[in-house]
């Protein structure tokens, strides 16, 4: 008799309306085609930790920012916890899937991110600028996202719990995607202004180096990672997110190879990430 085939709960809100993006499209996609492999079932982010019994994993996919369902995500990592079901992304993830404390932490440690501050005594280390970033430490997908002025930063920190940066006026953004660790394709905004008109993109090897040396810093054994950089106008690659908790991977600028590359790997990842929690 065949093995019983594994079966995966797969949390994704379907509905999520996601500027220039269809989350929806993606996750039908790769649910059809990880049917062929697995017994799946999808289900909203917040149901996932009263739906998670009796799955052998859960997959974490295209679920939104947490900021919209903290309380739901709470109890769905202490159930995790509590019952041993393995979730991939695992959420030992040091990235995004943590809040975005990594930047502060890294660019204190001199790696190439964006210069990233919270407190009103450290805005001197930061590039004068004439505008700023001002973003909450938990948000994703640009939910608080505010630029403003070099007059309205001070201000802005007064209220505590947001990370300021300076407005670069960068070349490009390019998007390095990986699963486990593992490059498979690079992606990058021609246009600035539009993030998410996306093409292929061919890395040097120096670019190349520069994703994976924030993937081996995560120190994921398993999952999807997206790093997201701009190139500074003096040419250098500075890390704007290091995306570890639901990745939106943007297959629709793929080729239909490239897709099935995808999916190839994505699939043996799988196989490796339940092997590992037999």
């Amino acid at each position: 008799m065949p093995s019983a085939r594994a079966r995966l709960l797969y949390v994704t809100d379907l509905a999520y309306p996601a500027r220039g993006r269809r989350y929806c499209d993606e996750d039908i996609f790769l649910t059809s085609r990880l049917r062929d492999t697995f017994d799946l079932a999808l289900c909203h982010p917040r149901d996932a930790a009263a739906l998670m019994d009796g799955f052998d994993a859960v997959v974490t996919r295209n679920s939104g920012p947490v900021l919209h369902y903290q309380d739901a995500h709470d109890a769905f990592r202490a159930r995790a916890e509590e019952t041993g079901i393995p979730v991939y992304n695992p959420l030992t993830g040091r990235g995004d899937m943590a809040g975005k404390q990594y930047l502060l932490d890294l660019f204190a440690a001199g790696r190439p991110v964006i210069p990233t501050v919270d407190r009103r005594e450290d805005l001197p280390r930061l590039p004068r600028a004439e505008r700023y970033v001002v973003k909450p430490p938990r948000g994703a997908d640009s939910v608080g996202l505010r630029i403003v002025s070099e007059d309205e930063v001070v201000p802005a920190l007064a209220d505590g719990g947001l990370l300021v940066q300076p407005h670069i006026d960068f070349v490009h953004e390019i998007s390095f995607y990986f699963v486990d660790d593992a490059f498979q394709y690079a992606l990058h905004a021609p246009v600035p202004d539009r993030r998410w008109e996306l093409e292929p993109y061919r890395p040097d090897p120096a670019d190349l180096a520069f994703a994976r040396s924030f993937i081996e810093w995560n120190t994921l054994a398993h999952g999807i990672q997206r790093v997201d950089a701009c190139r500074a106008p003096g040419g250098e690659l500075l890390l704007v997110e290091l995306e570890d908790h639901n990745p939106y991977l943007s297959l629709d600028a793929l080729d239909d190879a490239g897709r099935d590359s995808f999916v190839a790997a994505l699939t043996s990842s799988l196989h490796r990430f339940l092997d590992a929690h037999r």
